[in-house]
């Protein structure tokens, strides 16, 4: 008979133990969900991930309150993952996932869980949609010293540096070259000398911006986005040509469509329906860096996110005193944004108000993040 033993935290299970948890061995159906195996009976689930640090690609423990899997899913696993768990707590027939890790010793339990987030794709040939990507959150989060034997630290990676920073008040240009380099690995290997796009008169910083994106998509934007140069349009009064747009159209960036050979630099316009549009403070040159710090921050695999959407004045001396100020005036007329950097990480602090203030930080590695590690505020999300 299996020993039917209640598991908690830091219990080390057996299989035998683990299949307990779904009703024993002989209910027991086993199923690959990626990198992850799922054990399902008629008294719950188990999900099984390995021990260590797969970064983005691969299932495994993603920080101390969440735990990533990747498809696809077998239909049964769907169900499990995405049926009744979108009704957590409002349902007393959901059956509980449970998430253990495989360590030398055996399974270490880690709790249960409910589904936060879950994308599906259609099957190719198929009508049907499988899951491939799941994002499972524990009732009770990972203790540091739990959280570093499942996810061992990795050796801190070679991270984009900040040779650009240098250049921001003098050779902008430069300065958004070396950002966006060394920001984002080239996914392409094309001559990105020409962008054979449209011949709308637009300035050097936007075809400047075009010709890196060829090998380097994100940088047009993974939240607001830079039009693609064979996109660009002017307003319905002819007057402006809009080029950029806020992630849910609340508002757009355009330029005065009378450019001529004299403006090299143009102001930038916010426009967000009202008669009068807001010049932003920065010309183009300082506008296409600040947005290019915005949406690498936005897009990037490891977030540092404050528990508390306003912070002090006081509170973000503490998170920022250990990075770089980045020389521009404010971004965003609606939200007055400054960045701090430092290799591999970014961080935009938001006025939301009097004294009140918002704060993102997004990293192209964990290690990155360990200059916030010991900063006196509650995380709602940290990826380090």
């Amino acid at each position: 008979m299996v020993d039917q033993i209640p598991a908690v935290a830091l219990d080390v299970l057996t299989e035998a133990q683990a299949f307990a948890l779904v009703g024993g061995a002989e209910e027991a159906e086993h199923f690959v969900f990626g990198t992850a195996m799922a054990v399902i009976g008629p008294a719950g689930t188990v999900i099984v991930v390995d021990a260590g640090d797969g970064g983005p690609d691969k299932s495994g423990v993603w920080n101390a309150e969440e735990v990533r899997l990747l498809g696809p899913a077998p239909k049964p696993v769907t169900e499990r993952l995405v049926g009744g768990t979108w009704t957590w707590g409002g349902d007393d027939e959901v059956l509980p996932v449970h998430l253990v890790v495989r360590i030398e010793d055996g399974l270490l339990y880690l709790g249960v869980s409910r589904t936060i987030q879950a994308a599906a794709a259609q099957r190719p040939g198929c009508t049907e949609y499988e899951l491939i990507h799941c994002v499972a959150r524990l009732e009770v989060p990972l203790h540091r010293t739990l959280l570093e034997r499942v996810r061992p630290p990795l050796p801190a990676a070679k991270l984009p540096g900040l040779e650009w920073l240098q250049h921001v008040t003098s050779e902008r240009a430069v300065a958004l070259e070396q950002f966006v380099t060394g920001w984002y690995p080239a996914t392409d290997t094309s001559d990105a000398s020409s962008t054979g796009l449209s011949l709308a008169p637009i300035p050097d910083g936007l075809k400047q911006l075009y010709r890196l994106a060829v090998q380097r998509p994100a940088a047009l934007g993974v939240h607001n986005r830079i039009y693609p140069e064979s996109s660009l349009g002017t307003d319905d009064r002819g007057e402006m040509l809009v080029f950029g747009v806020e992630n849910q159209g609340g508002f757009v960036w355009s330029l005065l469509w009378t450019l001529g050979g004299k403006e090299t630099d143009p102001t930038v316009w916010f426009c967000d329906g009202s008669e009068r549009p807001i010049a932003e403070q920065e010309p183009l040159s300082g506008f296409l860096l600040q947005f290019s710090l915005f949406e690498a921050a936005m897009g990037a695999d490891y977030l540092a996110l404050p528990h508390s959407l306003e912070l002090t004045a006081q509170q973000v001396d503490q998170l920022t005193a250990r990075l770089d100020p980045v020389p521009l005036r404010t971004f965003w007329p609606w939200a007055p944004t400054r960045f701090y950097v430092a290799p591999g990480l970014i961080m935009h602090v938001c006025q939301a108000g009097d004294n009140k203030f918002e704060v993102w930080a997004g990293a192209t590695h964990r290690s990155a993040l360990s200059l916030l590690a010991d900063a006196p505020v509650e995380w709602s999300c940290f990826d380090g």
